[in-house]
């Protein structure tokens, strides 16, 4: 839809939202699945902390583990590399440097390669970072990729091979970040996927999760017996009692697989003193 959420507000028992473009909706029930920077959450924990009944633990930053570069070259020659014949695998290559600095690249369909790198950020300079994200352009893509350009690609050649293969547009910054929050509903308005939970991506777990969510809150609203603020309440706080265990379960194993790829539980992996650590 485009639209921006300014600020939402609850009276005679509907959600009204207002938006950037001026328009205005109303509804019995609000669903923000905005993502990890949700205007839905920013507005409904607003309300809670005016009335003092925030968590502390909803107030605290995200945790920033890891400054992420991904991208997508165009078709290449398979004749330099052989695995972009194979149309039923995906074959899989990862590099770690000796500072735990790490690349992957990937093969996907048309003779493409999907390819990333990730540094790992110091708690100080990571809130530095997060606070300049919005100065990220193509000058702090051009320097991420020079830290990793003579990393050798597991296909062969180097990293800067793939990524002078790689259309500018078709290159994106961002933070790995994860937290999974206490409040996830407030009186008719309720969290779903990465708005209440954030998790790093090394498990594939981020959609799989929110769907979870959208099937088990679809479930609840279903079993409401009426539109009260009691069965809403009630539908809400059992979506929360089924969904919220299970985040904290998956924000662990998420955690550790990231890392086991990305090099940092080094009992795991071989590493070579000059900067390469497996393949």
């Amino acid at each position: 839809m485009g639209k921006k959420v300014l600020r939402t507000k609850e009276h005679d028992n509907k959600v009204t939202v207002y938006c950037s473009d001026n328009t205005v909706y109303e509804s019995s029930i609000l669903v923000g699945a905005d993502g990890v920077y949700s205007a839905v959450r920013q507005n409904m924990y607003k309300q809670l902390e005016e009335y003092g009944n925030l968590p502390s633990r909803d107030k605290d930053a995200f945790s920033i583990g890891f400054i992420t570069m991904v991208g997508i070259s165009h078709p290449l020659d398979p004749a330099k590399y052989p695995e972009l014949n194979d149309d039923n695998r995906a074959h899989f290559r990862l590099v770690i440097g000796e500072n735990n600095d790490s690349c992957y690249v990937v093969t996907v369909p048309e003779r493409q390669f999907c390819w990333g790198v990730q540094l790992q950020l110091p708690k100080d300079l990571a809130k530095e970072q997060h606070f300049r994200n919005s100065e990220w352009g193509p000058e702090s893509v051009d320097s991420m990729l020079k830290q990793f350009q003579a990393f050798p690609c597991g296909f062969g050649g180097t990293m800067k091979d793939i990524f002078d293969a790689t259309p500018k547009e078709l290159i994106c910054k961002v933070f790995l970040e994860e937290k999974v929050f206490q409040t996830w509903h407030h009186g008719r308005s309720v969290l779903i996927g990465d708005a209440c939970h954030k998790l790093l991506p090394g498990a594939g777990q981020g959609a799989v999760m929110a769907m979870k969510d959208a099937v088990v809150l679809a479930n609840c609203i279903y079993n409401m017996r009426d539109g009260s603020d009691k069965s809403i309440n009630a539908a809400f706080n059992s979506y929360h009692r089924q969904r919220h265990r299970e985040a904290d379960e998956i924000i662990k194993g998420s955690n550790i697989v990231t890392k086991i790829m990305f090099g940092h539980l080094t009992g795991i992996y071989r590493t070579d003193p000059k900067s390469i650590g497996y393949r």
